[in-house]
């Protein structure tokens, strides 16, 4: 098969410069990149000329020791350095780390016309797309691996792609679109052991930091790229399939690229402290990788794997910017309402319902937390409150303010 890489573009706003628009690239590679939401779009890149790819090679050179000063006509002699061993223990930690970073390629169900019965039609399963994944534990003949759910979303099945050549099929414990997290399994006789994950938190700006993964796809396996943590506390705002969402994420240059997705940013001691999921993509622009923080990641990932998926607490709305609503909506919005969010439509029997939500309302705040997104509503609702609990939502009903109030329940 012809290898290119397909590239998945999904429209974002930096939370922290507002109205900029940019392009995030989710980071699968392959020759159909497996659709987000409806706002992704497919482009298509250069293919891969192998015959005429060359790589630059590098040579460490050893230092000259000098003294500050020397006596006149003392002779002195150049002591050539012994080279550091960092570079042999960085080496030895890249090449252990390595092994727990698999290929996870998305198989999906391809129909086709048979030429001889055009009123038959016939199914076949081909490769989608290439992603990254992360062997994070060995348990009761199981070996679990982390991806990112677009590596994986509708995929007929998983192929995992292991070190050593050997492939298996994995199958899907479960996985969430929100936070753009997946867990698989496979045999464990068939896998490494699982990588450390260490803690997101105590990252810097500065702190070096490698990427490890399956660039542009199985052809570069476990590739390894260097950079540092350029900013922590990160939040992007993206479109899954299930709603907007605004991801926190760790922002490094390391060089990642598609294929990566599902990979590890790992630190000087080898463990990992994210997984690697989009990047900036627009000309100019260089360096501006995310990955998704370990400590975010472990909890959505224990949960994924005692339950197979994530329950959060559930309103029973849907919802619109004002600036999405059509002229004759927006010339009616109060003043004070305008950068709130529109319930375009209600679920019966919801806790939106039993709440005394109206269809039309205009939600500015919950628990005086101001609300001007869909994503910054879900992100209150999902990280501060858990099923049960009671909000109280400020909306505009028309001109007039009201607040109601809300016990939130299960899906």
């Amino acid at each position: 098969m012809e290898n290119y890489n397909g590239e998945e573009q999904v429209r974002v706003k930096a939370e922290r410069k507002k109205g900029k628009s940019l392009w995030i690239t989710s980071l699968v590679s392959g020759t159909v990149a497996s659709m987000v939401t409806s706002s992704v779009f497919l482009f298509g890149g250069d293919f891969i000329d192998q015959g005429k790819s060359s790589v630059n090679e590098s040579a460490e050179t050893a230092g000259i020791q000098q003294t500050d000063s020397v006596e006149k006509d003392k002779s002195v002699t150049a002591e050539k350095l012994s080279a550091s061993t960092d570079s042999n223990d960085r080496a030895e930690m890249v090449e252990s780390a390595s092994k727990s970073i698999v290929g996870v390629v998305n198989l999906q169900e391809m129909q086709s016309q048979n030429p001889y019965q055009r009123q038959s039609t016939e199914s076949e399963t081909v490769e989608s797309g290439t992603g990254s994944g992360v062997i994070y534990k060995k348990v009761d003949g199981k070996a679990y691996i982390i991806t990112n759910n677009h590596v994986i979303e509708g995929a007929k099945e998983v192929e995992i792609s292991l070190y050593d050549g050997q492939k298996a099929t994995a199958a899907v414990v479960g996985a969430d679109a929100l936070t753009d997290l997946a867990v698989l399994t496979i045999d464990s006789s068939k896998a490494p052991e699982g990588i450390k994950f260490g803690n997101s938190d105590s990252m810097r700006p500065g702190e070096e930091v490698l990427a490890i993964g399956n660039p542009l796809g199985l052809d570069f396996s476990r590739s390894v790229t260097q950079g540092i943590v350029s900013a922590t506390g990160r939040t992007i705002s993206v479109d899954t399939s299930d709603g907007e969402w605004a991801l926190d994420v760790l922002q490094t240059d390391a060089a990642i690229n598609p294929g990566n997705s599902g990979g590890a940013l790992i630190n000087t001691a080898g463990e990992v402290i994210g997984i690697n999921s989009l990047k900036i993509s627009e000309n100019g622009v260089e360096g501006l990788g995310f990955a998704i923080p370990s400590n975010d990641v472990i909890p959505i990932v224990t949960e994924l794997i005692e339950n197979g998926k994530i329950t959060r607490p559930y309103l029973g709305v849907s919802l619109a910017s004002i600036d999405e609503l059509p002229q004759y909506y927006i010339q009616n919005v109060p003043e004070a309402a305008e950068s709130g969010v529109m319930v375009t439509s209600i679920e019966a029997g919801s806790a939106a319902a039993n709440g005394g939500l109206k269809q039309q309302d205009i939600i500015v705040d919950i628990d005086g937390t101001k609300i001007n997104t869909a994503a910054a509503l879900r992100k209150y609702l999902y990280t501060d409150k858990k099923i049960g609990d009671k909000v109280k939502i400020k909306v505009y009903r028309g001109t007039e303010e009201k607040t109601v109030t809300i016990t939130l329940q299960k899906p």
